[in-house]
């Protein structure tokens, strides 16, 4: 799946992480992927451009053209609170008395407000710095239940992440120790099979050893020759035995019959008499 990320690291049950350099290996790591790495101007060109339009007021719309003109700022203006007066090729002026003379009261009325808000603080200003802590406080203490409440979501997900890796864990160990059985059985199996092909091998070389050496007259004789010859013989050996058991049954009949006929002639001769 595209953008997938794969965790191959599992802190909770992984060891080695405190080990002797093995932190400086990975901050060397990556640094050689800084150095490797090359950004392009243009690696954000798929993202939009932000609509900061509705939120630009008049005096930021100045401001983001002067930075873009590169323009130095303009300092702050400290005029309305001086009283200069008029310059001196415009003494005998009546137009430039009047305009000092407004910037003079302008500073007077400023001056009053001052001191009128100096006075408004003084009567109510500790109720208002008063009302001012209460609002305060509970927005820290609502600020606090917050803080609290994100805390204990990344203890729960801490020990979630801490319980899955705990269980992954003694499932790979038991998954490791049962590979290691196979493979020390299959070790075991194969040291086995070669010993079994030793002694295979020098049993063929002992019967080669113990066996007359062949000589030109011996000729192995086929499978089909062989089970040609033990068929004939069998045939032939089965009817000498049939033929030789008939000639043993006749002469059985005839010793027989011989035996009965002197016992018809004695008894013929005892009727004649």
């Amino acid at each position: 799946m595209a953008g997938e990320v794969i965790v191959d690291a599992l802190p909770y049950i992984d060891h080695g992480y405190d080990d002797v350099g093995v932190r400086e290996s990975a901050l060397a790591m990556v640094e050689e992927e800084c150095r490797r790495y090359r950004p392009t101007k243009n690696y954000l060109d798929h993202l939009p451009l932000p609509a900061s339009s509705p939120f630009e007021t008049p005096l930021m719309i100045n401001e983001f053209e002067r930075i873009q003109n590169r323009l130095p700022m303009e300092t702050l203006s400290m005029k309305r609170y001086e009283l200069p007066p008029p310059p001196s090729g415009k003494l005998s002026e009546v137009s430039a008395w009047q305009e000092s003379i407004e910037n003079s009261m302008a500073q007077l009325e400023h001056q009053w407000v001052r001191s009128l808000n100096l006075e408004l603080m003084l009567d109510y200003g500790t109720e208002a710095w008063k009302s001012y802590l209460e609002v305060f406080t509970a927005m820290q203490a609502k600020a606090q239940l917050h803080l609290q409440q994100l805390k204990k979501d990344i203890q729960d997900v801490n020990w979630q992440r801490k319980q899955a890796q705990t269980q992954a864990g003694e499932r790979l160990r038991s998954l490791e120790a049962h590979w290691v059985l196979l493979v020390s059985k299959n070790y075991e199996i194969e040291t086995e099979c070669v010993e079994l092909e030793k002694l295979v091998h020098a049993a063929r070389e002992q019967l080669k050893r113990l066996a007359p050496p062949p000589t030109e007259n011996d000729t192995a004789p086929t499978p089909e020759h062989t089970n040609g010859i033990d068929q004939d013989t069998v045939e032939t050996n089965g009817s000498d035995s049939n033929i030789n058991e008939g000639e043993e049954n006749a002469e059985t009949k005839d010793s027989e019959e011989e035996t009965e006929k002197p016992e018809v002639q004695e008894e013929s001769s005892n009727e004649s008499q």
